[in-house]
């Protein structure tokens, strides 16, 4: 298993949006390789920000709110608010976002990305 790699990379473009931090990335064995690559990253949301539209190709992604609460918005098919310790799950290929709604709490969500085509991008930002 590789070791963990630290990124912080800006999922919005304003100051103020959502920090994402990698905590894990590592290709996977066994399995039939349907599953080429994990990542496990923590995702803040100051209060306020929304993460652009975006998906993910070839990953779908799972996300376990851990402070807070988050609003997750998945195109054609509405959203749903999850509170500290609930959990959804994104397939892959859709347009989604997430925001947090609140004017005085941080959101925090733990978020794994199972990827089947490591040469894809993670993240494709969707103008809308």
């Amino acid at each position: 298993m590789a070791a963990p790699s630290i990124a912080n990379i800006a999922l919005a473009q304003a100051q103020a949006g959502p920090k994402l931090t990698q905590i894990l990335r590592s290709d996977l064995e066994g399995q039939g390789q349907v599953v080429q690559e994990t990542v496990v990253s923590i995702v803040e949301f100051p209060p306020g920000s929304a993460a652009p539209w975006h998906m993910h190709p070839g990953a779908q992604e799972l996300l376990h709110v851990i402070e807070g609460s988050l609003t997750v918005e998945i195109e054609g098919k509405g959203s749903t608010l999850l509170k500290s310790g609930e959990a959804g799950i994104i397939p892959a290929e859709l347009v989604h976002l997430a925001r947090n709604e609140s004017a005085s709490v941080t959101g925090k969500a733990l978020v794994v990305h199972s990827r089947a085509a490591k040469d894809k991008p993670l993240i494709v930002v969707v103008k809308k």
